[in-house]
């Protein structure tokens, strides 16, 4: 994966077993969330191939079934409240509010106190909490979250990442970017840095193999003149 003459991605492999987790983590910019976005359907890699229950991403309304993800910003309607995007959600899956448990996602998310409001009203780190609580929410087998522990307190991150170690347990599979490895190892996620995925790329050259272009620094110059009888 490149963006213009970038290579972003090269040679990566990465696994997430069933029912299991992989933090993927390493600098800004290093490719962590364009990993995701290419799991996610969000993007398209150059080449490779990526496989998600069996096919590829996005393929089928399957997919979308199996896959939640928070890698895009999410979608406020400023018309409806937190209670009624989270009914949105549930009925789009087929569930009904009670099936779903609207009220005690809310509750544990500490949004409660906020069901009516609508989501323009709310802090950053409220938005970030709706934003869990809803992709929590709705049933899948794979949750792809990119720094879901961003804007939130210590205690906030803490009881994430009991929700996401719960999930595991239940058989979801897991798959995040993060910066905090306390957090990833609370949720139970295997930590990988995206120095151990990527592989060597193949169209660098082979730092074995002299360049033709540098001069060699140990081959006598031509131009030095022997005046020794």
């Amino acid at each position: 994966m490149s963006y213009g003459s970038t290579p972003v991605l090269v040679n990566v492999g990465l696994t997430v077993p069933a029912g299991a987790g992989v933090c993927v983590t390493g600098e800004n910019g290093i490719g962590k969330s364009t990993l995701l976005r290419c799991v996610s359907s969000l993007q398209r890699a150059d080449s490779g191939t990526i496989r998600v229950f069996g096919g590829e991403p996005g393929d089928s309304p399957d997919f979308w079934r199996a896959v939640a993800t928070t890698v895009e910003p999410p979608t406020w309607y400023p018309g409806l409240t937190l209670r009624e995007h989270a009914e949105l959600v549930c009925r789009a899956h087929g569930q009904t509010a009670d099936d779903a448990g609207i009220d005690e996602a809310l509750e544990r998310f500490g949004l409660a106190g906020h069901a009516d409001a609508i989501p323009p009203s709310l802090s950053s780190g409220q938005k970030q909490r709706l934003t869990l609580a809803l992709v929590l929410l709705r049933p899948s087998s794979l949750l792809i979250l990119d720094e879901p522990e961003q804007r939130l307190d210590p205690d906030g991150r803490a009881k994430v990442a009991a929700m996401l170690a719960e999930y595991q347990a239940g058989g979801g599979s897991l798959l995040l970017a993060s910066h905090d490895d306390k957090f990833a190892v609370a949720s139970g996620a295997e930590i990988v840095s995206m120095e151990q995925l990527t592989g060597p790329d193949p169209t660098a050259p082979d730092p074995s193999v002299p360049d033709p272009t540098v001069p060699d620094p140990t081959a006598p110059d031509p131009t030095a003149r022997d005046d020794q009888p």
